[in-house]
């Protein structure tokens, strides 16, 4: 599959000169995260800081170099030839997307001209698409991730086409590896008009962001897929230093929403090690703060991420991942996805305790058949002296003669007729600019093409949220 290019989005804030410890608070790394605050940060530190967990980044590679990040990153893997193949070089020379990503997760602090991060105890597990990616990239590295040791998976990246099958498959695998996925939602600025893949794919925590006042942020996407609300602008983040000189830079974007959401379930996780993901999921979205209309909404999904809340309140147990409920009728698997060949089983089954009730059901079971046939013996005696003599002639009634009007003149049952073509419009979930309507399949794109395969006019590609 040909590789698009890593198309990013521009920040809506340029990169920060962060200025000497002698300067006013405000100026500082720890002044610029205002989320901290926002959020409570520092009292969810009281409880944990997210010590054994941990996170996978799909990105553009990880700058594991970065003071804030030394001794944070792990070993990753490369999805492609021209990725570092352990994930810690961050091969976004104009962004350092991936870097930024870590470091909002899982920065080590250290001061005021330190990066904090959500999840400072936790460990980032960097997968790298490289410079340049498509959809095969992305699958690769999600796949990667649930087979090696991903508690959660950050996906601050996207395509406003259609996510492919495979995608699905791979967002579907993850899942029943019992990783949670997080995916940002998509930024106005990036062309993004609705909820975009993979983040629209049913089971992923889809990000959408707000302003420092708590408003519903103007850049960010909104839609039905909308699950929680974090914190999206001015983030300050690492950066390599050929990104930027003094290591950091400023951006509004979802995808830096995604990665303090990726940092939040990060602490869930650490706190509550015996939860599956479905009650990691469930605390969430239960505990978040209400914004927006009554209930789940397009903008705030199920409200404002509320991290104390998460990590104290007391929440009902769930059997199931939550953001699958009513996506899928009949038997699942593990993630939701409803499979061919699956079945749902006897329409009624018996269950017996005793012998005596063993052989009451045997005897029913056998019974019933031998009666039925009996019945259908003497009918059909009845039926044959009760038949007058087969008549001779090409007239109505002879053998071989169709009934008056068939079928010339007899229409056929109403709800018969010729087999039905499939209906425009029906297939997945939407997406962004250039996917179809909700339900629409989209259009087939062969080995070679790039970006996802989809529908839509040209893109693109994938890209990052920032």
């Amino acid at each position: 599959m040909g590789a698009a290019a890593l198309a990013l989005c521009a920040a809506l804030t340029p990169a920060v000169t962060v200025a000497p410890a002698s300067a006013r608070a405000a100026d500082t790394v720890r002044g610029l995260q205002w989320y901290l605050d926002y959020l409570k940060i520092p009292a969810a530190h009281q409880i944990t800081k997210g010590a054994g967990v941990t996170v996978a980044v799909v990105d553009s590679g990880v700058e594991a170099s970065h003071p804030d990040l030394r001794g944070q990153v792990l070993a990753g893997h490369g999805t492609n030839a021209t990725a570092a193949r352990d994930g810690r070089r961050d091969d976004d020379n104009e962004k350092g997307h991936g870097t930024s990503m870590a470091g909002i997760i899982a920065g080590r602090g250290g001061g005021a001209m330190h990066e904090l991060g959500i999840a400072p105890a936790a460990k980032i597990l960097p997968v790298s698409t490289g410079a340049n990616f498509d959809s095969q990239d992305v699958l690769l590295g999600v796949r990667w991730a649930a087979d090696n040791g991903a508690d959660v998976i950050n996906l601050s990246l996207g395509d406003e086409r259609a996510a492919s099958p495979e995608l699905v498959d791979a967002i579907n695998y993850a899942l029943s590896k019992d990783a949670v996925v997080v995916a940002s939602a998509g930024n106005v600025e990036q062309g993004d008009r609705e909820i975009i893949a993979p983040a629209n794919i049913p089971g992923v925590v889809a990000v959408t962001g707000f302003d420092k006042r708590g408003g519903f942020f103007s850049g960010s996407v909104q839609g039905p897929e909308a699950v929680i609300a974090s914190p999206m602008e001015s983030i300050i983040a690492p950066a390599p230093k050929a990104v930027s000189p003094n290591g950091y830079t400023v951006a509004s974007g979802t995808s830096s929403a995604a990665a303090i959401i990726s940092g939040v379930v990060a602490l869930i996780r650490a706190k509550y090690p015996k939860l599956d993901a479905p009650n990691v999921i469930s605390r969430l979205i239960e505990t978040a703060r209400d914004a927006g209309p009554a209930g789940r909404d397009p903008q705030f999904g199920f409200g404002r991420v509320d991290p104390v809340a998460a990590l104290t309140r007391s929440v009902p147990a769930v059997t199931a991942n939550p953001l699958l409920k009513g996506e899928a009728a009949g038997p699942t698997r593990a993630g939701g996805a409803t499979r061919p060949g699956d079945d749902g089983g006897p329409a009624v089954e018996f269950g017996v305790s005793n012998k005596t009730g063993a052989i009451v059901q045997a005897g029913l079971c056998l019974g019933v058949p031998v009666i039925g046939l009996i019945v259908l013996i003497v009918v059909l005696r009845r039926r044959k002296r009760r038949t007058p003599p087969a008549a001779v002639g090409p007239y109505p009634g002879a053998p071989g003669v169709p009934p008056p009007g068939w079928p010339a003149t007899q229409t056929p049952p109403a709800g018969y007729g010729p087999p039905q073509q499939p209906v425009s419009g029906y297939g997945p979930p939407p997406g962004q600019p250039g996917y179809p309507p909700p339900g629409q399949p989209p259009a087939s794109t062969g080995p070679g093409q790039s970006g996802w395969p989809g529908s839509g006019p040209p893109s693109p590609g994938p890209h990052q949220q920032q």
